[in-house]
């Protein structure tokens, strides 16, 4: 006879599916508990050593030859201010090496070769430098710049950076050390109090410029060059490999080269130059799914390297850590798409206590990334307002608001899917000006807006379930996600209106149309 009995009814396939629901919520939950516990042991580090007193080097007796490089594609609304800003560094003439490293396709390359005469007319050393073939982007242009550096030292400025006169001399005499291969300072903001959307950028920055990098770079742990803001020894980039573009964030994958090879990283969060962040929502996201494509990438190409290599234990974690931090990002989509359902189980099978722990994590996640947002603003300013407490839902909304973008960059990796580098649009201090930048430059992703109003739409339907249900401990994490996605989503599809004024349209594919010079 068959074994009827073995075949499972709907009623036993339904109580198993529940299980599987659950469970499977629980160890996303545990996944991500995981990086909230790194994240906290970042921030005792960063406590116990933020007050230790570092070694300040003396001027040298003659200083190194310095190359500034100044990598720039299609910048034309701050390439002139960046060319001027390498001109005024305060360092001996005949040691500065200055390269306009331009792989520009529209007006920027005139604006910069004419400004590039003007300026070595005038008496600085500075050179053009133009490619027409973009091979490695930003990579390939450092890597032919350095093949005609004249300079010891190589110091970075990507274009909408502003360093002060004194920047070299305040970081040069730390290669005095010859173990020194790297020295990167902090990030500042022009634009911080553009929008609320800058704001929330700044606290998500500061938050790795002065907890992230001062932890690791006084617990003798690895850390990165941030790409830009900092200089480099020619001797350490030639020994890691040189500048290669099989990654999307080439500044890393160079920066763990270096230190594997037992070049030493200084980081100075004292030292802040100015630079400009995206303005658009559109161009944030971009910027960070970028960002986070390349760290995995980096990680897959190096973690197999640097787990057999003759490295402390703690290193090797910490770099694991790190490389695979933005794996949240794709266990947020999961556990988005868990919340309810893994909720109206629990309340139908009574399980009071386990619907609890949606409340406990909530408020154990919101406080720890609490601390860590807010540190660094009482680091900076020596005291805490009341914006920045206001800030805090804002800024944990617009990590949400990242999910989509930055989970596709993740799985990219993962896949060895290759996508092209994709340039964060730099803008101008004329409102006009950035108007036009953004028509001209602007990122044109309307599915990442799209995708994100489809899952705030789920997501209220999930809490007006949770709410006629009275299920209250999954109702303020369903928010949360509600929120960033919705903020985002109609975020960039309003900023996308704007380019309708000078002949883009904003609708679903954002397609590039003709801009008249007049517009200028």
């Amino acid at each position: 006879m068959f074994p009827y009995a073995l075949i499972p009814t709907a009623a036993t396939l339904s109580e198993w599916a529940d299980l599987a629901t659950v469970t499977l919520y629980f160890l996303v939950i545990a996944a991500m508990s995981v990086h909230g516990a790194h994240r906290m042991s970042l921030i005792r580090s960063y406590l116990r050593l933020r007050n230790v007193a570092q070694p300040q080097p003396r001027d040298p007796a003659e200083w190194p030859r310095v190359t500034v490089q100044l990598p720039v594609y299609n910048e034309r609304f701050v390439v002139e201010s960046l060319l001027e800003a390498a001109c005024r560094l305060d360092y001996p003439r005949e040691k500065l090496d200055i390269q306009a490293l331009d792989d520009s396709t529209d007006e920027t390359a005139r604006i910069a070769r004419r400004a590039v005469e003007r300026l070595a007319a005038a008496g600085h050393p500075i050179r053009y430098l133009h490619r027409s073939d973009r091979t490695g982007y930003k990579a390939g242009a450092l890597a032919v710049g350095l093949a005609q550096a004249k300079g010891e030292l190589i110091a970075l400025f990507d274009a909408d950076f502003s360093p002060a006169p004194d920047f070299l001399r305040r970081i040069v005499p730390h290669f005095a050390d010859p173990s020194v291969g790297c020295v990167q300072a902090r990030w500042e903001y022009r634009n911080r109090e553009e929008s609320l959307l800058t704001r929330v950028q700044g606290m998500l920055l500061d938050a790795h410029f002065v907890v992230e990098q001062v932890a690791r770079s006084r617990s003798g742990l690895f850390f990165n060059f941030n790409g830009t803001a900092g200089v480099l020894r020619r001797a350490a980039i030639e020994q890691a490999g040189g500048w290669q573009h099989d990654t999307l964030t080439e500044d890393t994958d160079l920066s763990y080269r270096a230190q594997m090879r037992g070049w030493r990283f200084v980081y100075l969060p004292e030292l802040a130059v100015e630079s400009e962040l995206p303005a658009q929502v559109a161009s944030f996201q971009t910027q960070q799914a970028r960002w986070a494509k390349g760290l995995v990438q980096t990680g897959l190409k190096l973690l197999p390297q640097l787990w057999t290599a003759e490295l402390p234990r703690r290193v090797k974690i910490e770099a694991l850590l790190h490389f695979s931090a933005n794996a949240s990002y794709p266990l947020m989509a999961l556990l988005a798409a868990l919340i309810t359902p893994a909720a109206l189980i629990r309340a139908e099978a009574g399980s009071v206590g386990m619907l609890a722990l949606d409340a406990l994590f909530f408020l154990t996640t919101f406080g720890s990334l609490a601390a860590y947002y807010l540190l660094p603003r009482f680091a900076l300013r020596g005291q805490l307002q009341w914006r920045d407490f206001a800030l805090l839902p804002a800024a944990l909304a617009c990590g949400v608001g990242l999910i989509s973008s930055n989970s596709r960059g993740v799985l990219e990796a993962l896949s060895g899917i290759e996508t092209p580098f994709e340039r964060t649009a730099k803008l101008s201090a004329s409102s006009e000006s950035a108007r036009l930048a953004r028509a001209l430059y602007g990122i044109r992703r309307a599915w990442i807006a799209w995708a994100n109003l489809l899952a705030a739409a789920l997501l209220g339907l999930g809490l007006f379930t949770l709410v006629q249900g009275q299920v209250w401990p999954s109702v303020p994490f369903l928010t949360l996600f509600l929120c960033g996605f919705a903020y985002s989503g109609l975020l960039a599809l309003w900023q996308g209106a704007d380019r309708a004024a000078y002949g883009v349209s904003p609708g679903i594919r954002f397609r590039r149309q003709p801009v008249r010079e007049s517009a200028c």
